[in-house]
């Protein structure tokens, strides 16, 4: 297991070798199964899915793997851990990634270890004026991009928000706020958890027409259709604040698939930071090992489904804990419907 993690490790610095993601997949699924982790055999089985959708014996194993999974959760209904640890993992098996490893990977990359950012990987990432689609506004006026991360991309643009357009969002939340929610697997809606700890809200343009204006340039510098897009939400996570790590996209629409069939799933995400923060509360994703430190006024960038439109577990992220200051934010999330002609599907199912 160890031996073939490191393999896996060195492939995704982007080291050449002539053995492939998909064999050392293979064997980690198998390893895994052997020693009874059902919740990495299951995930590496979809990571290796994901690169070769063609593979027979994984297309044999994933139902298997899940079948077992699930009863061995049944089995488990009345233990409070596993409880906890099905709702902090906030996924279906097909896109969890062991919760323990995870979690230390957050935790170190939020200590500033295990960043991956090597020099080999660092001149892949430009900056460059960013036109939209040629849009009027941006080429009178293009906005500042830096890639953060080359694969999955995740840009970061500058100057997006002015001081007195985050003083008057911040203004209009603060009454607002309650505990922020995430979604529960075990009760089928979002409720407080202590996988997450801050406050939000989400604000409708009708409440102040900065609202408009922000959204309009996100619009503008993502190319996207906003007609689907969900309203933004504006997050404070205070001294202790955190996130631990998550996807954006929706792994389940059981508890209402009226919304995924209108709206579709969150396609892409769309992060203003609104303050500077003086110690902690950098985004971090954990899978990748890199770390994105907040800088007011700028805003982070990434799609969260791959042109097939499966969602890419490779963008689970989270939130350090903010610990001297405070942490502002606001998310748009963007959904598929309204998309189809602004990003298609690839030539591939993992384009």
């Amino acid at each position: 297991m160890l031996w073939m993690q490191q393999v896996l490790k060195q492939l995704n610095a982007g080291e050449y070798s002539t053995v492939s993601k998909v064999q050392v997949l293979n064997h980690l699924s198998d390893i895994s199964f052997q020693l009874g982790d059902l919740y990495r055999a299951v995930d590496f089985t979809h990571q290796l899915l994901s690169l070769d959708s063609s593979h027979k014996q994984s297309q044999l194993n994933l139902p298997y793997f899940v079948k077992l999974l699930e009863e061995e959760r049944a089995g488990n209904l009345g233990n409070e851990e596993s409880e906890t640890k099905q709702e902090t993992l906030n996924s279906s098996p097909q896109d969890t990634l062991d919760y323990k490893q995870t979690l230390e990977s957050y935790e170190s990359l939020c200590h500033g270890e295990g960043i991956k950012l090597t020099p080999q990987r660092r001149k892949r990432l430009f900056c460059r004026l960013h036109y939209g689609n040629r849009t009027p506004q941006l080429v009178i006026a293009p906005f500042k991009e830096e890639d953060e991360w080359d694969s999955p991309h995740i840009v970061r643009f500058y100057d997006v928000m002015s001081d007195e357009e985050i003083r008057k969002i911040k203004e209009i939340a603060k009454p607002k706020m309650k505990r922020s929610r995430v979604f529960s697997l075990t009760s089928g809606s979002p409720q407080a958890s202590r996988q997450r700890i801050s406050q939000s809200v989400f604000l409708t343009e009708e409440e102040d027409p900065v609202i408009g204006q922000v959204n309009h340039r996100i619009r503008l510098i993502t190319g996207l259709s906003d007609e689907t897009a969900e309203f933004l939400q504006v997050a404070d996570y205070g001294i202790g604040g955190y996130y631990e790590p998550h996807v954006d996209y929706f792994l389940d629409f059981d508890s209402d698939p009226l919304e995924f069939i209108v709206m579709g799933n969150r396609v892409a995400t769309f992060m203003n930071y609104m303050s500077d923060v003086e110690a902690g509360g950098a985004t971090v994703i954990p899978y990748l090992g890199a770390m994105i430190s907040p800088k007011k006024g700028t805003a982070i960038f990434w799609y969260n489904l791959l042109r097939s439109g499966k969602g890419n577990h490779l963008t689970k992220h989270a939130a350090c804990p903010v610990l001297v200051g405070c942490k502002w934010v606001s998310s748009r999330w963007f959904r598929e419907r309204g998309q189809e002609f602004l990003r298609p599907c690839g030539p591939t199912e993992v384009e």
